[in-house]
């Protein structure tokens, strides 16, 4: 029992002694390379804010100690902050973390290289954009928006469709035909009592509507182009439709 205590406390005295030693033999590390000339000269340099000699100088701390984890770390922070290369910082800062796993600073550097990387797909140029491309992207820019006034118009009217749809169903048995005589259009009724109806109703289609069926390789937006409609004419005219999975030999109302 004497003996199994005494080898615990050992084992613990061992352990304490390398996790000490790591730690001096890392703070002496630090400090080596802290000291080397070129990484004084460059620290110097950035005082007196000669950035590129700065980093001309850590450059060459590199060069004498390629493992120098903190030439990396002043090398990132100034292609981070002054020279304006987050590629070139981001690497560096890698390095740092490659070279000392276990720094206290580490969760901000990682916190740094993927704000970099952000700033760096941001930055990212997709080429130069042809004229005709311009031009094809004021033209979707204009149909889109031709479509939005559409759909705000058939919202509008769909609104108003279901409000008196509610009044209707809301109403006694007794005032019902009330009601839909006030929407069903007479050849008496004129006035007042028209604009309630075609402020409630659609325009009924006019009697020249005429009826298209699909070819192989026509679209919606093809099909009404072809006729010189609007597509969202086309769709309300044809409600039943799937604008993606219209058929060969489907048929079309072109209001």
């Amino acid at each position: 029992m004497t003996c199994s205590v005494g080898l615990c406390r050992a084992t613990l005295f061992l352990l304490a002694s390398l996790a000490l030693s790591g730690c001096l033999d890392s703070a002496q590390s630090q400090m080596d390379e802290e000291k080397e000339s070129h990484f004084v000269m460059g620290k110097s340099r950035v005082s007196a804010m000669d950035y590129p000699a700065a980093v001309e100088s850590f450059e060459k701390a590199l060069e004498v100690n390629p493992r120098s984890a903190a030439a990396h770390f002043e090398l990132a922070c100034l292609y981070e902050n002054r020279e304006l290369d987050p590629a070139a910082a981001i690497y560096h800062y890698q390095q740092y973390l490659k070279f000392r796993p276990n720094a206290e600073n580490a969760e901000i550097v990682n916190q740094r290289i993927l704000g970099l990387k952000q700033e760096l797909v941001r930055t990212v140029s997709l080429g130069p954009v042809t004229e005709r491309q311009q031009r094809e992207f004021e033209r979707l820019i204009e149909e889109n928006k031709r479509l939005s006034d559409e759909v705000e118009k058939w919202r509008a009217y769909a609104t108003r469709l279901q409000a008196l749809t509610n009044q209707i169903a809301a109403s006694p048995p007794a005032r019902q035909p009330q009601l839909i005589a006030a929407v069903t259009p007479s050849a008496g009724n004129s006035g007042s009592s028209n604009s309630a109806v075609s402020a409630r109703l659609p325009t009924p289609k006019p009697a020249s509507s005429k009826i298209h069926t699909v070819q192989r390789g026509e679209t919606l937006a093809l099909i009404a182009r072809r006729y010189r409609i609007s597509l969202g004419s086309l769709m309300a005219a044809n409600p039943r439709i799937e604008p993606r999975h219209i058929r060969v030999g489907q048929t079309l109302v072109i209001p």
